[in-house]
């Protein structure tokens, strides 16, 4: 987005973004890109991956990472491969 741009445009871009989301994810994909899931995205996680999913990923994060210190609010964290 650039400075210029208007609300109108930026909301366009939003929705656009959203329905390109819940599409990907209804046809068998996934929020997922090369990066992980960032905050824009933190919200279709449960509608991929169920609360089951999410339950698990929490637990998983818990137990790598008990104080919360790496990626606070981030659910799950995967080390890079070297």
């Amino acid at each position: 987005m650039l400075d210029d741009d208007s609300d109108e445009y930026i909301e366009r871009l939003h929705t656009i973004n959203h329905n390109l989301i819940r599409r990907t994810i209804k046809a068998g994909g996934t929020c997922t890109g090369e990066h992980g899931v960032g905050y824009g995205k933190i919200m279709y996680l449960k509608e991929q991956f169920g609360e089951g999913g999410i339950d698990m990923m929490k637990q998983i994060k818990k137990g790598m990472d008990p104080n919360n210190i790496m990626n606070p609010g981030k659910v799950v964290i995967i080390a890079p491969k070297k």
